[in-house]
């Protein structure tokens, strides 16, 4: 190979751009279209997520800053097949090396849809070979420290890659430790945010707080914080990983935080839940900006509006059945009428039973997934 050449190939790797997918829980993928936006990045929202595109630095820029996507996908190769052996012979060809090290393992999960191919433990083994004989190394040389996930479509025998940058989940943000008996993922309570149109500009207040989720991504919205920013991803692992690159983003990231300067507060009936909810809070960074205390619904004190309230009652399905629910919601929406008039009221909850005995006049904003369970996100003025 030439010199020529070679710098050719060097800054193809460099400028490469790729499609990209931003995998979102259902409900979200509008909210995670306006991040995209915010960022600057023009995109589409497809089932499932928002497909955009770009290189090494929107792959990075995105798993730090979404707050409503769960991962971000390179969509990598496709190709056609119908049988193993074509599977492995073109699958051999890939350039592995540019998302593996030799000694990184490699998971991979396949779905199947109106193909020959349909045995999906067969299909990620030939693959698993491909890659291995590809990069020369055996199932002894890998360390098991780290993995890099494939995910694989067979569709109408086409053969789709996308390989995940971000490794853990981003609703994994680093800072949640201390877990309650019914935790809300935090990319699920920001979407909600978004969702509300909550931006910081008016207080907010979640009277059943438990691990701090909703007053935490509150902060962290507000303050304009990135969310990725106290974790790893799986691009770090990568061969073509630019630290630099990465480090001038979080040097960006922490100069472009915003002061805290209204009010978001939370409370709980239980000391225990309050003190883990301030853990969480302190490894998130946002201790000093939001305010925790221990207190019952009734001994919420009023507080002139405009704001929001939104919390995530317990039900029955999350928490175990219980007679006194019903009971509880009422306590809930009578509180919050007399405490915080003129506020706006959301929640989330799965029985519009339960949303009555509120006695809020409700409206369903959206319909999401909490811990597998259909929720509608409910709002109405007080």
């Amino acid at each position: 190979m030439s010199l020529l050449s070679f710098l050719r190939g060097k800054l193809n790797l460099k400028n490469r751009i790729d499609q990209l997918f931003a995998v979102t829980a259902p409900g979200l993928e509008s909210v995670c279209a306006e991040e995209l936006a915010l960022l600057g990045l023009t995109n589409r929202i497809v089932p499932g997520g928002v497909e955009f595109s770009g290189g090494l630095r929107e792959i990075y820029l995105t798993n730090l800053w979404l707050r409503c996507s769960s991962r971000i996908l390179v969509r990598w190769e496709e190709f056609r097949c119908r049988d193993f052996p074509a599977l492995y012979r073109k699958a051999l060809l890939l350039p592995w090396g540019r998302y593996l090290k030799k000694e990184t393992p490699l998971k991979i999960r396949v779905t199947c849809h109106r193909s020959r191919l349909q045995h999906t433990g067969r299909i990620a083994e030939t693959l698993r070979q491909a890659a291995d004989r590809a990069l020369g190394r055996a199932s002894s040389d890998l360390a098991a420290e780290s993995d890099q996930w494939l995910m694989v479509r067979m569709e109408d025998d086409v053969c789709r890659l996308s390989v995940d940058s971000s490794g853990e989940l981003l609703h994994r943000r680093g800072y949640r430790e201390d877990i309650g008996p019914a935790p809300m993922r935090e990319t699920l309570a920001a979407g909600i945010l978004r969702l509300l149109q909550w931006n910081g500009g008016v207080p907010l207040v979640d009277p059943m707080c438990g691990s701090g989720t909703f007053p935490i991504e509150a902060a962290l919205l507000a303050g304009h914080y990135a969310p990725g920013s106290r974790r790893s991803f799986a691009f770090m692992k990568w061969p073509r990983y630019r630290p630099g690159l990465w480090q001038a983003l979080l040097n960006e990231a922490s100069s472009s935080a915003l002061e805290v300067e209204t009010l978001i507060a939370g409370s709980d009936c239980d000391n225990l839940v309050v003190a883990a909810a301030a853990r969480n809070a302190e490894r998130a960074g946002v201790r000093g900006k939001i305010v925790l205390s221990r207190a019952e619904l009734g001994e919420l004190q009023p507080v002139e509006g405009p704001g929001l309230v939104l919390c995530n009652p317990p039900y029955g399905t999350r928490l175990g059945c219980d007679r006194e629910l019903v009971s509880l919601y009422r306590r809930l929406g009578k509180t919050c009428r007399e405490s915080f008039k003129g506020w706006r009221f959301a929640m989330i909850c799965p029985d519009p039973n339960l949303a009555k005995a509120t006695g809020i006049p409700l409206r369903q904003l959206s319909m999401l997934r909490n811990g597998g369970i259909e929720v509608a996100l409910l709002t109405g003025d007080l």
